[in-house]
């Protein structure tokens, strides 16, 4: 079966500035500031991390999943100063049906520089080539349009718009859903 054949190690993805390599509790210190950023997280949570203890928490449930064969989280490390400054994580990951979602958070002074455009360039041909997994989703708050154009660059299909699917604790956010397929991958390679 798939499943017996999955990953047992996060692999080192590597671009030409960036590293992903596997998250790590010692990751907690250098990801608290971006996952308490209110700024950073506002198209991810209207409730960033409070402390340090609750990066401890998430990073214990990422490897978790891990284990369990549902999530791959990586933390992104600037290759030149060797500062960690975001993670991106393949979650929702249902190997049956051959399917993830991804996630990203990226520190600010690191936003609209082109980290993603790095990362997906390593991301896609680790899911389809490597993985063999048919569909990669990304849900966008409606608000977040520099993701949307990313994706729509990189050839995902926007499949629609799924309304008031978020509460911030003021008003609801709709959730532009895209998504690429294998063949399609396979297609614009």
């Amino acid at each position: 079966m798939y499943e017996e054949n999955f990953i047992t190690d996060i692999p080192i993805l590597e671009t030409d500035h960036y590293l992903l390599r596997g998250v790590a509790l010692e990751d907690s210190k250098a990801l608290f500031p971006i996952l308490s950023d209110k700024t950073t997280m506002k198209f991810i949570t209207p409730h960033p991390v409070l402390g340090e203890e609750d990066v401890k928490l998430l990073i214990t449930t990422y490897l978790t999943r891990f284990t369990e064969q549902k999530e791959i989280p990586w933390v992104i490390v600037h290759k030149e100063s060797n500062e960690v400054i975001g993670q991106f994580r393949l979650h929702k990951l249902h190997l049956w049906h051959r399917k993830a979602e991804m996630g990203a958070v990226i520190r600010e002074d690191f936003q609209r520089k082109g980290v993603m455009t790095e990362i997906l360039q390593s991301i896609l041909p680790f899911f389809f080539d490597t993985l063999k997994l048919n569909r990669l989703v990304g849900d966008i708050f409606e608000g977040n349009v520099g993701s949307m154009k990313l994706l729509e660059k990189f050839g995902f299909t926007k499949e629609g718009v799924l309304r008031d699917t978020d509460f911030d604790g003021e008003v609801f956010h709709h959730t532009v859903v895209y998504s690429m397929l294998r063949r399609e991958y396979l297609e614009n390679k």
